[in-house]
């Protein structure tokens, strides 16, 4: 007897349409947007000792990613969803405004701090976005609410200001944006989520829509807005994953074993550059949200990569964990994320050593492509 597929390619229509539909909006913004930044001289600061670019450019793209993921989102929004959309967008809204203040005038870090710290609590306490186990790592199964409150919120902050933090070249934070969300689209599918698989697919098609003008040479970036949306979202797509593949007595069987594990792998590139980062600056007696150039895409820079090598890289290293997560998913999370957290020092390391190299020119690093 004949199998029928016709629902599945139904869904993959909506998926696509989903898609097309976010990266449309997001692509024909963006030149508007460009043109108010022109007249009114909104541009990213050149002087900055961060930056890597010589001449003045607009940094209002988070602009076109945070309209283009409100429609679509309202467009497909499901009121019986897994996650509230009234409470993930009054979420985004604020950050949004967080983000745009910070890129038009520039805000503190006590500003920013505690209105991230608003919005994990509104997505904790409202929207349920929260951990409840640690799946057996350091022994620990269920976490009392108690404890599971605090780690959530502390997680949502650390997450959102990972991704704030990576965006630092052409490209980088909407490309691992962009791997990060579509592995989750593509995990909430095979779980047959389907909200959540198109709230991702809504992020994908933003940051589609967006990377068009962020790739060298860029002609604008996405700033605070966009970065902070971006981490936003996927730290929500990640515990809303290993919260739907919890092991319980009653329950039905996951969809993914080491559920924690893999989402430790879709956001490696800025859990691991954030950690690292932040443990410098505080065993140096500085403060960790003081700016530097130390990190990861700063290093690969100083080897002489391009902006669009480095992004590249690190977006295909970020895809190897994912490979070796879900291939190796048996292992158990307090291996994995060991494993994981162990490749990634001996990647510094090696970065390092041949950083000390290059500086001492004792070799030249060249490229066929730049």
């Amino acid at each position: 007897m004949a199998i029928d597929f016709s629902f599945l390619e139904i869904e993959w229509i909506y998926y696509l349409v989903v898609i097309v539909i976010s990266s449309v909006i997001s692509f024909i913004a963006i030149p508007s947007i460009m043109f108010v930044a022109r007249e009114r001289h909104l541009y990213d600061d050149a002087e900055s000792m961060r930056k890597d670019h010589d001449h003045g450019i607009p940094r209002l793209g988070g602009v076109a990613i945070f309209c283009s993921f409100t429609i679509v989102s309202l467009l497909f929004a499901k009121y019986d969803a897994v996650l509230p959309t009234n409470i993930l967008l009054t979420s985004c809204i604020i950050l949004f405004a967080v983000g745009l203040k910070d890129d038009l005038a520039g805000s503190g870090p006590g500003t920013k701090f505690v209105m991230q710290f608003l919005v994990a609590s509104i997505l904790v306490f409202l929207g349920d976005v929260r951990l409840t186990s640690l799946y057996g790592i350091f022994n620990v199964a269920e976490i009392p609410v108690y404890l599971s409150i605090p780690v959530s919120v502390l997680i949502i902050m650390f997450i959102v200001n990972a991704f704030n933090l990576i965006d630092g070249i052409n490209g980088l934070a909407g490309t691992i944006g962009l791997v990060v969300n579509l592995t989750f689209a593509v995990l909430f599918i095979h779980m047959g989520q389907i909200e959540m698989a198109s709230l991702a697919f809504s992020m994908v098609g933003a940051i589609v829509g967006f990377l068009y003008y962020n790739y060298t040479p860029a002609r604008i970036f996405m700033g605070d807005t966009g970065s902070l949306l971006i981490g936003l979202i996927s730290v929500v797509l990640a515990v809303k994953f290993i919260e739907l593949n919890k092991f319980t007595d009653f329950g039905p069987r996951p969809s993914f074993f080491s559920a924690p594990a893999i989402a430790v792998s879709v956001l490696i590139i800025p859990l691991f550059d954030t950690f690292r980062v932040f443990s410098i600056r505080v065993l140096k007696g500085n403060s960790p949200f003081k700016a530097d150039r130390n990190h990861i895409h700063h290093r690969i820079l100083r080897l002489g990569f391009s902006h669009t090598q480095t992004t590249y890289l690190l977006a295909f290293t970020n895809l190897v964990f994912i490979y070796l997560s879900l291939n190796l998913r048996d292992w158990g999370n307090f291996t994995l994320i060991f494993m994981f957290m162990g490749i990634c020092v001996l990647i510094n390391w090696v970065t390092t050593i041949l950083i000390r190299i290059k500086d001492r020119g004792h070799f030249k690093i060249t490229f066929l492509y730049k």
